[in-house]
């Protein structure tokens, strides 16, 4: 059995690996605005499939950063209707382009918390998935006077989404999920061979934790992991860290855009994956479960 590091199997740059298909990563430094966020995300859906993506992930928060959690509270939609739902089919549809929207405020009844739901949109414009995110960012960082209570205004989810897509098997996750391993093997456990990270990292956490999060759990699990992130100075006063990427299973970067709006794309080649799962079968070592 080899253990070597497998080799890519063509140049992630030129979308052109035989047998694979490829996804995009979205990059939006989104306002409080919520039709100019919708037609950013329109100009780099546009430019997502122009590259031949078949998949196209948006960040969490694309269609609004809001300057308070109770704006985005009170612009929430009812599930399965809304202006950034019926945006999101249309243009599924029209650009015959799964689209993984990283994260919808969906309401849940009067009163009531929100959801941050990744949504997922097939080519004919139907809705294939959602994931509420479950892992919630309450968080303290003294040193940047930075405090963060997503609980305030939302409700974390408690199931696990793992989809049939164009390519392969997808895990969803959302932004604070990245860093709690047991979500993303449950996902394993589930059938994933690629996993999404629509985010919102703040600079000061991004600088620190944000690649090597992302690629471990590239490498641990041994699958692609699509990474979408905010970046730039918000409305609040929020700076968001960037840096989308996509990794392939072995850790490696195949594509990263640091800052600006952007949409990188890259191949995913499941039968390389397949390969190195059998050459190199650390998931087949597993000792402890759920």
């Amino acid at each position: 059995m080899s253990t070597a590091a497998p080799k890519p199997r063509g140049s992630a740059s030129a979308n052109s690996v035989a047998g694979a298909v490829s996804v995009a990563a979205l990059q939006m430094c989104s306002g409080e605005e919520r039709a100019a966020n919708l037609a950013t995300a329109d100009r780099l859906l546009e430019s997502a499939a122009a590259q031949g993506a078949r998949v196209a992930v948006l960040p969490e928060n694309f269609s609004m950063m809001a300057r308070r959690d109770a704006d985005r509270r009170a612009l929430a939609e009812v599930d399965g209707q809304g202006e950034v739902q019926d945006f999101l089919a249309r243009r599924a549809r029209e650009l015959q382009l799964w689209i993984v929207a990283g994260s919808v405020p969906i309401a849940n009844g009067p009163g009531e918390r929100i959801s941050q739901s990744c949504l997922v949109y097939d080519q004919h414009g139907e809705r294939a998935a959602r994931y509420d995110k479950i892992h919630l960012f309450d968080v303290d960082l003294p040193e940047k006077k930075e405090s963060y209570r997503e609980s305030a205004h939302m409700a974390p989810g408690g199931k696990i989404v793992a989809l049939d897509t164009p390519v392969g098997k997808l895990g969803l996750s959302i932004c604070y999920d990245l860093r709690f391993p047991e979500l993303y093997r449950r996902l394993l456990d589930a059938g994933a061979q690629w996993l999404i990270v629509p985010a919102a990292f703040t600079a000061t956490t991004g600088a620190a934790h944000w690649e090597p999060l992302l690629r471990a759990r590239a490498i641990e699990n041994l699958c692609f992991v699509v990474a979408s992130g905010q970046w730039g100075e918000h409305a609040n006063g929020r700076r968001t860290h960037g840096h989308s990427m996509i990794i392939d299973y072995w850790g490696r970067i195949l594509a990263q855009q640091a800052a600006g709006d952007g949409a990188i794309c890259a191949p995913l080649d499941l039968a390389a994956q397949a390969e190195a799962r059998r050459n190199f079968p650390a998931l087949n070592h597993r000792v402890l479960h759920n």
